[in-house]
Formats: structure tokens, sequence, C-alpha cells
């Protein structure tokens, strides 16, 4: 009975549509490939209709990804490098698996004891254990935590979530006991913006912000549903016929990853992020902070070892379009405004550098189409 579980289990994983089989939806796909180059961005928050392959996508990107080492039998999926060396691994007959980066789904009916988890107060007062019941962050260390309508959920959830994955430690403190565990996770959220905004305070801790939109283009929507149709039809031929788009990005990923602090970026650029951010009267110094991570993380998958001025064009609207003060009297769209501040901060080094302000700032990624 419980190897037939296992089949039906094994059978339902597999079947995850290609990452990059996926249409449209640049900003979306940008915005997390980025994250998971540099999880220290801060995560992603994509906000968009209903039905626009936001669940898809971020469960194909986890699938995508190259598998990570763990020891067996670690409730928090921690790497040999975290606890042993390797010698100290072979001699303590240490066992060591490979499994696929843990994608969690955090429920909104969740509660603070499921996501942070629990202390078993009976064993610690009557036997001195500590007896810990991991939760939803210690499942999610070293992978993606994803919160549907995350605007839906309680604030002070969503405040865990965001304390969490800045410190990449979670603290449980019950009746003086107190146990602490890694939670690295990339955070992300998604919602419909029909249905209600995050505060203000909690939208900014996000370090990307992505919209997305239904697909207006007839042939388009044709196209998606014509592959949709494919993956259902036969599943298994359709992810063997992107195989090969998989890997190549996968090894990207992996390179781009392994590069990225070798990434730099000049400091007549970082002069001008700053001066974008102060002159869109952005508050506090996330937006610089994320900018620059960001280009980075671009510029490293790109395969380049210096960011350039079109990196920052294609991620500055991401990272600053959340942090925009709304003014309900405006009519300018606030990437449209993003991008008019860009090209008079940047207009100046035009000529000075390798590459010049494209005519049109374009949030597309060419490896993604197949």
């Amino acid at each position: 009975m419980t190897t037939n579980i296992n089949k039906v289990i094994e059978t339902i994983e597999k079947k995850i549509f290609p990452f990059s089989a996926i249409i449209g939806q640049e900003e979306m796909k940008l915005a997390l490939i980025l994250n998971v180059i540099d999880p220290k961005i801060g995560g992603v928050m994509i906000m968009g209709d209903r039905g626009t392959g936001k669940s898809t996508t971020i469960r194909a990107l986890a699938d995508l990804l190259p598998k990570i080492a763990i020891i067996n039998g670690d409730i928090y999926n921690r790497s040999p490098e975290e606890l042993y060396t390797e010698e100290n691994v072979i001699q303590n007959n240490i066992s060591i698996s490979y499994i696929k980066v843990p994608m969690i789904e955090l429920p909104l009916g969740a509660t603070e004891d499921r996501v942070c988890g629990t202390l078993d107060i009976e064993k610690a007062l009557f036997e001195g254990i500590k007896s810990f019941e991991p939760g939803l962050l210690a499942k999610a260390n070293r992978g993606i935590l994803y919160v549907d309508e995350v605007n839906l959920l309680d604030d002070h959830l969503v405040d865990i979530l965001l304390d969490a994955a800045a410190s990449g430690w979670n603290i449980v403190e019950r009746e003086g006991i107190s146990i602490k565990h890694p939670s690295n996770f990339v955070l992300v959220g998604s919602g419909n913006p029909e249905e209600g905004e995050l505060r203000p305070q909690l939208l900014d801790r996000f370090g990307l912000h992505a919209e997305i939109r239904t697909v207006k283009d007839p042939v388009l929507r044709v196209k998606i549903v014509e592959e949709r149709s494919l993956f259902e039809k036969d599943y298994k031929k359709y992810i063997q016929s992107y195989e090969e788009a998989q890997e190549k990005i996968r090894q990207k990923i992996i390179k781009a990853q392994n590069n990225l602090f070798n990434i730099t970026i000049d400091k007549n650029l970082q002069l001008k992020i700053s001066e974008l951010c102060s002159l869109l009267d952005i508050d506090g110094l996330r937006g610089d902070i994320v900018i620059n991570r960001s280009a980075k993380a671009l510029a490293a998958y790109e395969e380049r070892d210096q960011v350039l001025i079109k990196d920052i064009q294609k991620v500055s609207t991401l990272a600053l379009r959340h942090r925009l003060k709304k003014d309900p009297l405006d009519s300018i769209d606030s990437g449209k405004r993003i991008e008019e501040t860009f090209e008079k901060v940047f207009k100046d080094l035009e000529g000075l550098c390798p590459n010049p302000l494209d005519d049109k700032p374009k949030f597309e990624i060419r490896w993604y189409w197949i």
C-alpha cells in the first residue's frame, strides 16, 4: 500500500510545467530568477490578475533549480558544510542525500504555531527535554516559501515571514524556553490588487515587486492554450522536449550564483542609482540596496563581470515601484514615472559607457523563449 502511495506522489511531483516553456510574464520571471541568484535581494511580491500563471511559474522555477545536498534526518535541510567538514562527515558516518529545492506553500488559514513551529511544554517541564515540532519556516530552509493571496494574510504573520527571510533565522520562545534554527529562503508573495494591498511598511520590505497582466494578444493566448493542451495530453513527452532548454537555464543559474561575488559596479553608477532614488523621494535606503544587488545578479546571469546601465534599467522599476509615495491625483503610472526619471538621471552618461540607454526600457529576457 505504501509503495503505491509513493508512486502516486512521485507521479504528481513530476507533472510540473517546464519553466522554459512559460510564455510571457517577463517581469515575474526576471524577479524570480534574480532572487534565486541572490536571495538577499529580499523576495518578490507578485501582484496581478487571477489565472495569469503565478503559482505555475513559481512551482516551475523550484523544479528547475539544481538539487541541494542535505544531511539525512536533519529537519532543517542543512548542508553538510554547515555542521561538519567533509572529513568529519566521513568519520561520523553521516549520510548525505540530494533533494529538490524545497517549495513550501503557506495556506491562508495557517496559525503562528504552524508557521514557526511549536515546543512540547510538557516534555520540557517534566523530562527536561527540548522537544521541537518544526513548522513551515523550518521546512522552507534553503528553499522557496510561497504565500498566495499574501495581501489577505494576517499582518502579524507577514511580519514574521519577513523577519525570518531577512535574518535567516527563526526563533521560537515559549514559557522561558527558546529554540533557534536557520531559516534561509526566498519569500514569494502573490495577490490580486482588487482584494486589497499590503500596508506600506510591509510592502517596502519585499525586495522586488512584479506586476502581471492577462495576455491580450490573441496569437499569444492561443499559443498558451495549445502548449497547455500538449502538456496535459502527454506531459512526459512534453517535459522531455524541453530538457535541453531547462538544463541551459539551470547551468546559467549555477554559474551566476558562483560568480555573483566577483561582479563589480562602477562608483558613478552607484551614485546615479542613489540620485534616482533621491529624486523619486524613496524613503530609506532599501531601494538603493536592492537595485545594486539586483543589477549585480542580472550581470552575473548574463555572464559578465561588471554591471552595465542596461542592467540597472531593467531592475529599477521592479525595485522601486512599490516604494513610491502614492498620490491619488497623479495620473502617471508608477512604472512610467520611474522610467522617465531614470532617463533624466542617466542621460549624461550616454557616450561615456559601453551601453547607452535603450530608446525604450524593455523588461525582457530572451533566454526564456524556445
